[in-house]
Parts: structure tokens; sequence; C-alpha cells
């Protein structure tokens, strides 16, 4: 007895149908909880969508700087637009650079658009301000409700993991100080930090011996000036955005030399910050480094320019005979206070200073590219501006939502009526691939940012019509095999390694082609890409672990598998003819056997 060949085994989804659908079944009900669990339930709707202002920058560089626009001076400014933005409260704000030198920023509805004008607008500015006076970020009681204009009452500690101490070597590290101060050294502690002559607003207080008249209509000058400051500081609440946002304007409009009231990033402190005498622009350099052999770990080394260096070194020197925490510098950026370390070892001269103490990679390297964007010779014109009402990103949404319709029900009719009983697993399929799409979209928001946009829609509904192609290439081929005359569950095997190559190729193609408009593009474009490059891989699962298990479970029911005339597989509707029976030679008559 001859040994029965061996071929090939029968694929997972042939023997095991069931394995490959509870598999696509764990996947929508884990996507779906997911889905519930995060808050989320819809889509994460894009500028054009949800409504809001678009404004397109571009890069300017400055006299003497013929070279400044390159990639990392570009991604830095990227990164502190976007700290500008969010300082606007803004969220869901997309900012990004576009080609060489053009940046755009989304900024949904709900924004100041004339603010958000300014923010993106201008230059930034990076000051070092000597620090006067701090304490927590909280509203104090007002000084004026007590004879002395300090209040009583002591604040609570400030800490700061960006703040360091800053050594004239770049091997020197310590950790990271935190400081506090009480309304009641409040007063005490602007007398001592603004010079007598000195005004927050950067006017002189007049000489004991040319005192004027009292006007009310000037400002304050001397003591009283300095007790104005302190009500204002007492006031100032910085753990709310509008508080730290009305800061930061005031404080980036002023001049150098006047004191401002300043709040850190986080709004869990507060400061009377005196004149800067060192800017951004005495920067040349600054970089994130671990260091390693005294085991400070992540360090900030600034490199300052010949003019930078003789400033930095005489603050510095001024700095370190004060106590704490007036010896302590400000980095302040557009009106915002990113680190406040201390001086400790003394003037620091040679152009080179280091901050450490506490900082993670994050944190330093975030550090290191607001003092670089300092010293960065870049200029931003705004070359477009573009605003889109939510009751017209409404109309797109509505008008992409009824296409898309029109083309669904366009393919579902040619289904029905050209594949019949196959048309129900395309709609299932269909379905399928449809509920994946939403909830990896609905995801994809929270997680990278992903916000769905007019081009991405149009990708969706194009990715309709790729889907139903990789049913409809199956479905022929299985048809092919019917009219070669096998029955159903051999045509459903032998016809799906000929649809695999075929939807394999077709859809590798059209994802390239994604991957390929998504790394060249830039800007809304992008979406439709990325939309049309998802859509393609959930097809590939969709059909291997969806439509082929089903084809394979259907083929063994009587309305398929005997050929119904509904259910899309009808022999006589596909053109077989039944099988010719050889006819057998009639046996020899009388007359025959005579004539022989």
């Amino acid at each position: 007895m001859a040994a029965p060949k061996k071929g090939r085994r029968s694929s997972g989804s042939q023997g095991r149908p069931g394995r490959a659908l509870a598999v696509i079944l764990i996947a929508i009900v884990g996507l779906t909880g997911g889905m519930f669990a995060s808050g989320h339930t819809t889509p994460r709707l894009g500028i054009d969508l949800a409504g809001g202002t678009s404004f397109t920058l571009e890069a300017k560089n400055q006299p003497g700087k013929p070279n400044a626009i390159n990639t990392d001076n570009m991604n830095t400014a990227v990164s502190i637009i976007e700290r500008r933005v969010n300082g606007l409260g803004v969220s869901e704000a997309e900012v990004q650079t576009q080609g060489e030198k053009h940046i755009i920023v989304n900024i949904p509805k709900g924004t100041n658009a004339k603010q958000a004008r300014q923010q993106v607008g201008t230059t930034a500015q990076l000051y070092f301000r000597p620090v006067v006076t701090t304490t927590s970020g909280q509203k104090t009681p007002d000084p004026s409700s007590t004879p002395d204009p300090s209040a009583s009452g002591k604040g609570n500690d400030k800490g700061d993991d960006k703040g360091g101490k800053p050594s004239g070597t770049p091997s020197a590290s310590s950790s990271a100080q935190s400081s506090s101060a009480s309304p009641s050294t409040q007063g005490r502690a602007l007398s001592e930090g603004l010079k007598a002559d000195e005004t927050p607003s950067g006017s002189q207080s007049p000489s004991p011996s040319k005192t004027p008249k009292a006007d009310p209509s000037k400002k304050p000058s001397g003591s009283d000036s300095q007790e104005e400051l302190a009500k204002q500081f007492a006031n100032l609440d910085c753990t709310t955005t509008a508080g730290r946002a009305a800061a930061a304007e005031k404080a980036a409009n002023a001049k150098p030399s006047e004191s401002v009231l300043a709040c850190s990033e986080k709004g869990d402190a507060k400061f009377v910050l005196g004149p800067s005498e060192v800017e951004g622009t005495d920067v040349d350099d600054a970089s994130a480094v671990f260091e390693s052999q005294n085991g400070a770990g992540w360090i900030v080394q600034l490199d300052f320019n010949g003019r930078g260096s003789k400033k930095f070194a005489k603050t510095t020197g001024e700095l370190t005979t004060k106590q704490s925490p007036q010896n302590r510098f400000a980095i302040v950026l557009d009106g915002a206070v990113v680190s406040d370390p201390e001086v400790t070892q003394g003037a620091i001269t040679g152009g080179r200073a280091t901050i450490s103490g506490g900082f993670t990679q994050q944190s330093a390297e975030n550090l290191a590219n607001v003092l670089s964007y300092g010293a960065l010779p870049l200029s931003f014109d705004i070359a477009d501006e573009t605003t889109v009402s939510a009751a017209l990103g409404g109309e797109q949404l509505d008008a992409g939502l009824i296409a898309g319709a029109i083309g669904l029900a366009l393919v579902v009719i040619y289904l029905v009526v050209y594949y019949r009983g196959l048309a129900l697993v395309a709609m299932a399929s269909l379905g399928v691939s449809a509920i994946l799409t939403y909830t990896i979209m609905v995801l994809l928001g929270p997680g990278i940012g992903f916000a769905l946009n007019l081009p991405a829609v149009c990708g969706a509904i194009v990715a309709i019509g790729i889907t139903a192609d990789s049913f409809i290439v199956y479905f022929e081929r299985i048809r092919d095999e019917i009219r070669e005359g096998r029955s159903l569950r051999p045509a459903v095997e032998r016809g799906w390694p000929r649809a695999r190559r075929t939807i394999l190729v077709s859809d590798f193609v059209s994802f390239l082609a994604a991957a390929v408009l998504y790394i060249v593009t830039v800007g809304k474009v992008q979406g439709f890409a990325f939309t049309l490059g998802l859509t393609t891989l959930l097809d590939v699962a969709v059909v291997f672990l969806f439509t082929k298990p089903l084809m394979t479970i259907l083929a063994r029911r009587p309305f398929f598998g005997n050929g119904h005339a509904w259910s899309g597989l009808d022999p006589k509707r596909l053109g077989v003819a039944p099988p010719l029976r050889r006819r057998r030679p009639a046996a020899p008559g009388p007359a025959d056997t005579k004539e022989a």
C-alpha cells in the first residue's frame, strides 16, 4: 500500500477558524474597553473640524547670522512656542515644523486669537534676574491689612527640581536647594533687594533734598513703591492659569532695568526679581551633560560670549555675598521662571558655568533648550493666519460623513446585487474594520495627540474601497474554483492562497504610498496618509482573522455549501455546466454479426 503524499498542512483558519475569530473578538473587546476606560469616546478633532486659528510662521535670520535656520534651531523654537501656547491655557494645540523654515501653529477654538498671535509671533525673551524674595505661589494676606506692610504668617516651602547651584567649573555639582519666604519678610526683603534709587517701573526716586509735592496722578516711588510692590506680590496667585499668564505678560513687557513679579512654570512659587544685567543673547551655547565622575548626574553647561562672561562674573560675584534667597538668580523665559539656582562658589569667571542638582535627562535637556534659545539667532514673521469657525468645521465634518455614508451605501448596493449572500460576509468584515478603526483613532488622540482632520476623514472614506476590494478579490477566486467544477469547501481553501498573494501585494502598495506621503508631506496631508496607512494594515488583519475564517465556517452550511440561488455561489448563475458523461458503445446487433 503506497504511503500517502505529504501535502501542506491546513492553515489554522481552515482547521480551527474559531481561534482566529476569537483573536479578532478579543481585540475588539480590549480596544472598546480601553476607549471607555480612558474617558474618551469620540476622536480628537483637528482645527479644520473643531474650529480655531492656524498660524504659519516664517523663520528669518538675524543680521550677521546667515546660516541660523537649521533643524536644531527650528526644533528648539517649536518647543518654546509650545511652552508659550500652553501658557495661554490652551490644550490640544499643534506646533510643528513645515519644510525648512516654517512652523505651523494650530490653536483650537476657545483661545483669544489676538493674544495667541502676539505670543507666537514675537521673539523669545530670556533674562537672568537676581531673586529679591520668593515664597509659595498661593495668594498671601494683603500687607495693607496690617500696620507693617509685611503681614505675619508663614508661607510654604517651595521645591523645584529644576533649580540647582551654578559653579565655575563643569565638574562641580551639588544638590538643589529650595527656598522659602514668609509674608512677614517680604517688606524687608524688598527693601534690601531693591536699590534706594530704583522703583518697580524703572523710574528713579527723588533725593531727600528735592522731594516734590505728592501728585496723585504719578506712580509712587521710593518706600511707597516698595509697599505697592509688596501688595502686588502678596495678591499674586500663581496657582491659577490666569494669574500666571497675567504675571508673565507684565514681566515679559517690562524693561530689563525694571524689577518684576514672576511665577514659576508650575505655579508653585512666586518671585520678586531685580533688574537684569545678563540677557539670553549673552549665552553662546547650553547643553545637557551626564556627569558620572562626581556623581552629579545630569547637569546643564552654559557657555557665555565675551560680553556675557564679564556681566555674569559681576552678577554672580554680587550674589555670592548675600543670604538665601538673594544669592539666587532666576532664569526667566517670556516672563516665567524656569529655574532659580543659587551661587555658591563666588564670582563665576571664564565664561562657563554649570547648573546641577536634581535633574533628570528630560528636565536637563529642557533647561538647556531654554538657555540655547536665548542665543538663538532667529526671528519669526507670521506669513499666514487662517481662522476656522466651529460652525464651518461642523459643516465640513457633516459633509465628510455624508460623503462616507454615500460611498458605503453604493458599495453595499453593489455587493448585494452582484454577490447576494456573500454581501453579508463583506458587510460584516467592513463593520469589524470600522470598529477597529474608530476605537484606535479615539485612543490615539490622548495617546500620541492624533487629531482627526478633514483629510484624515477622506483617507477613511478611500479605505472603504480598498477594504471592499480585498473581499472582492477573495470572492472572485472562490467563484473561479467553483466554475472549474469544485464544490464550495475545496473552493474556499484552494482560492485562498491565490487571493492572499494578491491582497498582500495590493495592500503593500497602498501602505507604501501612504508611508511615502506621510514622510515627504507635512501638516494636514499627513492626516490623510496616516489614516490610509492605518486602515490598510487593519484590512490585512480583518481579511486574515475574520473574512477567511468566516468563509470557512459558512462553507459548511447548506445555504452556501449547496449553492443556494441567493448565496452568490450558485453554480448555474456562475455558468458551470454539469459534468459530461462518456457514452458507452452499443452492443452489436444481429445485423452487424451477419455482416461480420
